[in-house]
């Protein structure tokens, strides 16, 4: 049986989501939890490849297990994916934790049955110890109501080359979006929500890159559309750090649960 394992990490210490031959990842080190409790190995497929750095508040993965295979609880009433879920979370690092783990149809993809994901990109004006590793400290305060302008252009557009990592093995740069806006938190911090059904790599990185050259006066609102028709790589901004982002939301369609 196919099951989704609804899951959230501090990135920080890890090389990404995607097991790297040098380096810690999150999905290893689910992959290794997983083993140590189903008694042998197991195979887990993210909803995506977060960066190293990049953090998560939502990320899905899906695993086949037999029903037999999932350790019995002897609490009453406690079904066997929510007795794993409490496992997993017991030999989990602190820095990952299981939410909830549920059966769906045996085609249901954790990647490929998404229709939209969500991600957030935190910013801040004031030094804080506590936000060193979670978001992006800016010396100065942007135009955020000239980024907002621009932001809403990339609902017109479809291909985002000019925010995609070079040389990757997407087939296509054809995206979706349908949300992108800057939204004030409160006490000098704001955060980028961005939604699409899908993102190329670096690309939420790189939008929020170019439009802080927007917010600083060094792009206008039509120069940030050219840099979208470009449809290069090289016409776009920087790309900012990773700490300030992370993956806040996949959704799937309801026929695919069990």
């Amino acid at each position: 049986m196919r099951y989704f394992i609804y899951l959230s990490y501090c990135g920080t210490a890890y090389h990404g989501w995607q097991v790297q031959p040098n380096g810690a990842s999150v999905q290893a080190t689910l992959q290794d939890a997983l083993g140590l409790l189903l008694r042998r190995a197991v195979a887990v497929t993210g909803a995506g490849r977060t960066d190293a750095g990049v953090h998560a508040h939502m990320m899905v993965a899906h695993f086949d297990a037999d029903a037999s295979e999932l350790p019995a609880s002897q609490r009453v009433g406690q079904s066997p994916t929510d007795f794993l879920c409490f496992r997993l979370n017991g030999v989990l690092p602190p820095d990952v934790a299981v939410e909830r783990i549920v059966p769906v149809q045996a085609d249901a993809h954790a990647r490929f049955s998404a229709t939209a994901r969500t991600y957030y990109y935190y910013v801040h004006t004031c030094k804080s110890p506590f936000l060193c590793d979670a978001s992006w400290r800016l010396l100065s305060v942007p135009d955020f109501e000239a980024m907002n302008r621009a932001a809403a252009h990339l609902l017109r557009y479809s291909d985002f080359t000019s925010f995609s990592k070079v040389n990757t093995d997407a087939k296509t740069n054809i995206c979706r979006v349908t949300r992108a806006r800057w939204v004030p938190l409160g006490n000098n911090r704001w955060r980028f929500e961005v939604t699409a059904d899908r993102f190329l790599r670096n690309m939420v990185r790189a939008i929020v890159g170019t439009l802080m050259e927007v917010g600083r006066g060094a792009l206008t609102e039509e120069g940030f559309c050219r840099v979208v028709e470009q449809q290069s790589r090289a016409a776009a901004g920087d790309s900012v750090p990773a700490r300030g982002l992370y993956l806040e939301h996949i959704e799937y369609p309801s026929s695919i649960f069990a």
